[in-house]
């Protein structure tokens, strides 16, 4: 009898041991199933090459011309996809269980993307498009130095990503000329945004604020939007960075290293050599920009100048910009400060590539360097507590 029981209690105790055993493999599955969800869709990227179409690609991906055709229909409303651009991806993703195509994803540029989806409210496909903005995690990074030879070769030598550096120079390009002004010893700051996909660094993004000592005078720059009208970078005091006139004609991408080599600033300037112009080294074909808004008063060959373009920008300025290579503009058309109007050449009385650029004041040469302009709208009086409130922070850190 108790040898009876006890087997019955044995059998008891391992049934429900196996119960438990069971019990916890399907609790692990479970588990294991949230922790690491099966994938239901899968991808492919494709690269952009130069002469790529997007039938091309469709093709390489081996995608049939009809599903093709159905994609680029759907998209031209609001995208054309015969406009695709060179260094962009197409991303195709698939259903894994039956490998069928169910969306398109183009990145159109840095901030939008354009998404054709596949409806599944039909047995018949049905393609959907959109543009969305991109959706990017965001690191906030500060970097500091000083500079040895040059702001560019001062920020690589830390390992940063060079368009940082130049959206930290464009936020100063109406006050400071990186190719003539920038001296050894100036130092600089600046905080920026890092963004980042799935955990993939892409890109920087905005600077928020930068300080920069150049030659012993500090200048900031802080990002904010006063109004829908009115945003950019304004200085510690709310006044607007930007300046009618550039103080540069060629961007700091450009000419990051140039102010240690190639064609000098003359020190005698504009008193005894005649020369009242400032000359700018730069490759053939690098892109010459307007340094304000103004008409094109001249474009043209102009002997020892070459080809040459000149700008009226107002009843007391002009500028002229010779040695051309090509024009880009003509006589009587209306530039915007920064558009490109030319590029690089040595054209005319020259002996290598450069840019030869002079400002005209009340029908006088100047020097465009010491030349000081007018900022353009600030923060109004009204808003400026809200404004030193918002940059408060961001000086103290530049401060640091």
């Amino acid at each position: 009898m108790n040898k009876r029981r006890l087997v019955v209690i044995s059998l008891i105790i391992l049934g429900l041991s196996g119960l438990i055993f069971c019990y916890q493999q399907i609790k692990n599955k479970q588990l294991t199933k949230e922790a690491f969800p099966e994938k239901t869709t899968y991808s492919k990227n494709l690269e952009i090459t130069a002469q790529a179409t997007y039938a091309a690609l469709m093709t390489q991906a081996l995608v049939n011309n009809n599903l093709a055709q159905q994609i680029f229909l759907a998209a031209k409303p609001v995208y054309d996809l015969s406009k695709i651009r060179t260094g962009n991806n197409f991303k195709l993703v698939y259903e894994v269980k039956t490998n069928e195509l169910k969306q398109l994803v183009y990145a159109i540029d840095t901030e939008q993307e354009l998404l054709v989806t596949r409806s599944i409210s039909t047995t018949t496909p049905e393609w959907l498009a959109k543009i969305l903005p991109i959706n990017y995690q965001i690191k906030i990074k500060t970097v500091a130095g000083t500079i040895d030879s040059s702001l560019y070769e001062s920020a690589l030598a830390q390992n940063l990503d060079e368009r940082a550096v130049i959206a930290f120079a464009d936020a100063f390009q109406w006050s400071v000329d990186f190719a003539w002004e920038v001296r050894k010893g100036d130092t600089y700051k600046f905080i920026y945004e890092e963004r980042y996909r799935d955990g993939q660094y892409v890109m920087p993004g905005e600077v928020l604020a930068g300080k920069f000592v150049n030659d012993g005078k500090t200048l900031y720059a802080f990002y904010y939007q006063e109004s829908a009208k009115n945003f950019g970078y304004f200085d510690e005091q709310g006044k607007s960075a930007q300046k009618i006139f550039l103080k540069a004609p060629l961007a700091f991408k450009y000419i990051s290293s140039a102010f240690t080599t190639g064609l000098r600033y003359v020190s005698a300037f504009n008193v005894s050599t005649g020369h009242r112009a400032v000359d700018y080294a730069a490759t053939y074909g690098t892109p010459i920009r307007a340094v304000g808004d103004g008409t094109v008063s001249f474009a043209g060959w102009n002997g020892a100048y070459g080809q040459m373009v000149k700008i009226r920008h107002n009843a007391t300025y002009s500028t002229n910009y010779g040695h051309m290579s090509k024009m880009a503009v003509k006589a009587g058309q209306r530039v915007k400060q920064s558009q490109t109007i030319g590029y690089v050449g040595s054209t005319g009385f020259s002996t290598g590539p450069h840019l030869h650029y002079e400002m005209v004041k009340n029908g006088t040469k100047i020097n465009p360097l010491k030349e000081v302009f007018p900022p353009s709208q600030g923060i109004k009086e009204e808003n400026k507590a809200a404004y030193l409130d918002a940059i408060a922070n961001l000086k103290r850190q530049l401060e640091q």
